[in-house]
């Protein structure tokens, strides 16, 4: 698979957005690169690196997709630096004052773009004891979580140990999962009782 191209003249662009803003710390750091590993994501902002990584599908779209897909990962890195690199929600209150401040305000956590989606099959399944509900999940739980609803109804929104996910089975598939009898087979019903 190639690798990462770094491009310069984006970087530059990146770099002359903070220095606007009075963020030339954070743009003495910052570097973009095309990454063709990208699928269905438009791009990522590491905050390890200080570096944004651009899908190259994002090519086909124009430069102003692309200018926007740039501002919207650097201001993943700006409400971090902002933050003083404290952990925060990803398109929370922070990252949406960094949006505004580079020019995108009220930009969506997401974008709209027709690049392909993965759709990863969800083999684990977790349950909860009190109401049963199955959650379905891609990777396992890292660490302990409970059902949100329960946790909501019955301990005032706090996290309680007596709603504990559990490893469960998959769920049996509802009726609605059953394919629909024939009309010419034994099992269909008759108009005519």
């Amino acid at each position: 698979m190639p690798s990462a191209v770094r491009d310069y003249g984006l970087e530059q662009s990146a770099k002359t957005l903070l220095e606007k803003i009075g963020a030339s710390d954070l743009a003495a750091l910052v570097s973009v690169f095309w990454n063709p590993r990208l699928k269905s994501t438009a791009g990522t902002a590491s905050y390890k690196t200080f570096s944004i990584s651009l899908n190259p599908a994002l090519r086909p779209f124009g430069e102003k997709e692309i200018d926007q897909t740039l501002r919207h990962e650097l201001a993943h890195l700006l409400a971090r630096a902002r933050n003083h690199n404290r952990k925060i929600p990803p398109h929370g209150t922070e990252w949406k004052a960094a949006c505004a401040l580079l020019g995108i305000p009220g930009e969506a956590r997401c974008h709209r773009l027709p690049l392909p989606r993965t759709q990863k099959k969800r083999s684990l399944f977790y349950r909860c004891p009190s109401c049963s509900l199955i959650i379905a999940r891609v990777k396992p739980l890292r660490r302990r979580a409970a059902c949100l609803q329960c946790c909501r109804i019955f301990a005032g929104g706090k996290y309680d140990s007596r709603f504990e996910l559990l490893p469960s089975p998959p769920p049996l598939p509802s009726p609605t999962e059953y394919p629909a009898p024939s009309p010419h087979s034994s099992h269909a019903l008759s108009k005519n009782l």
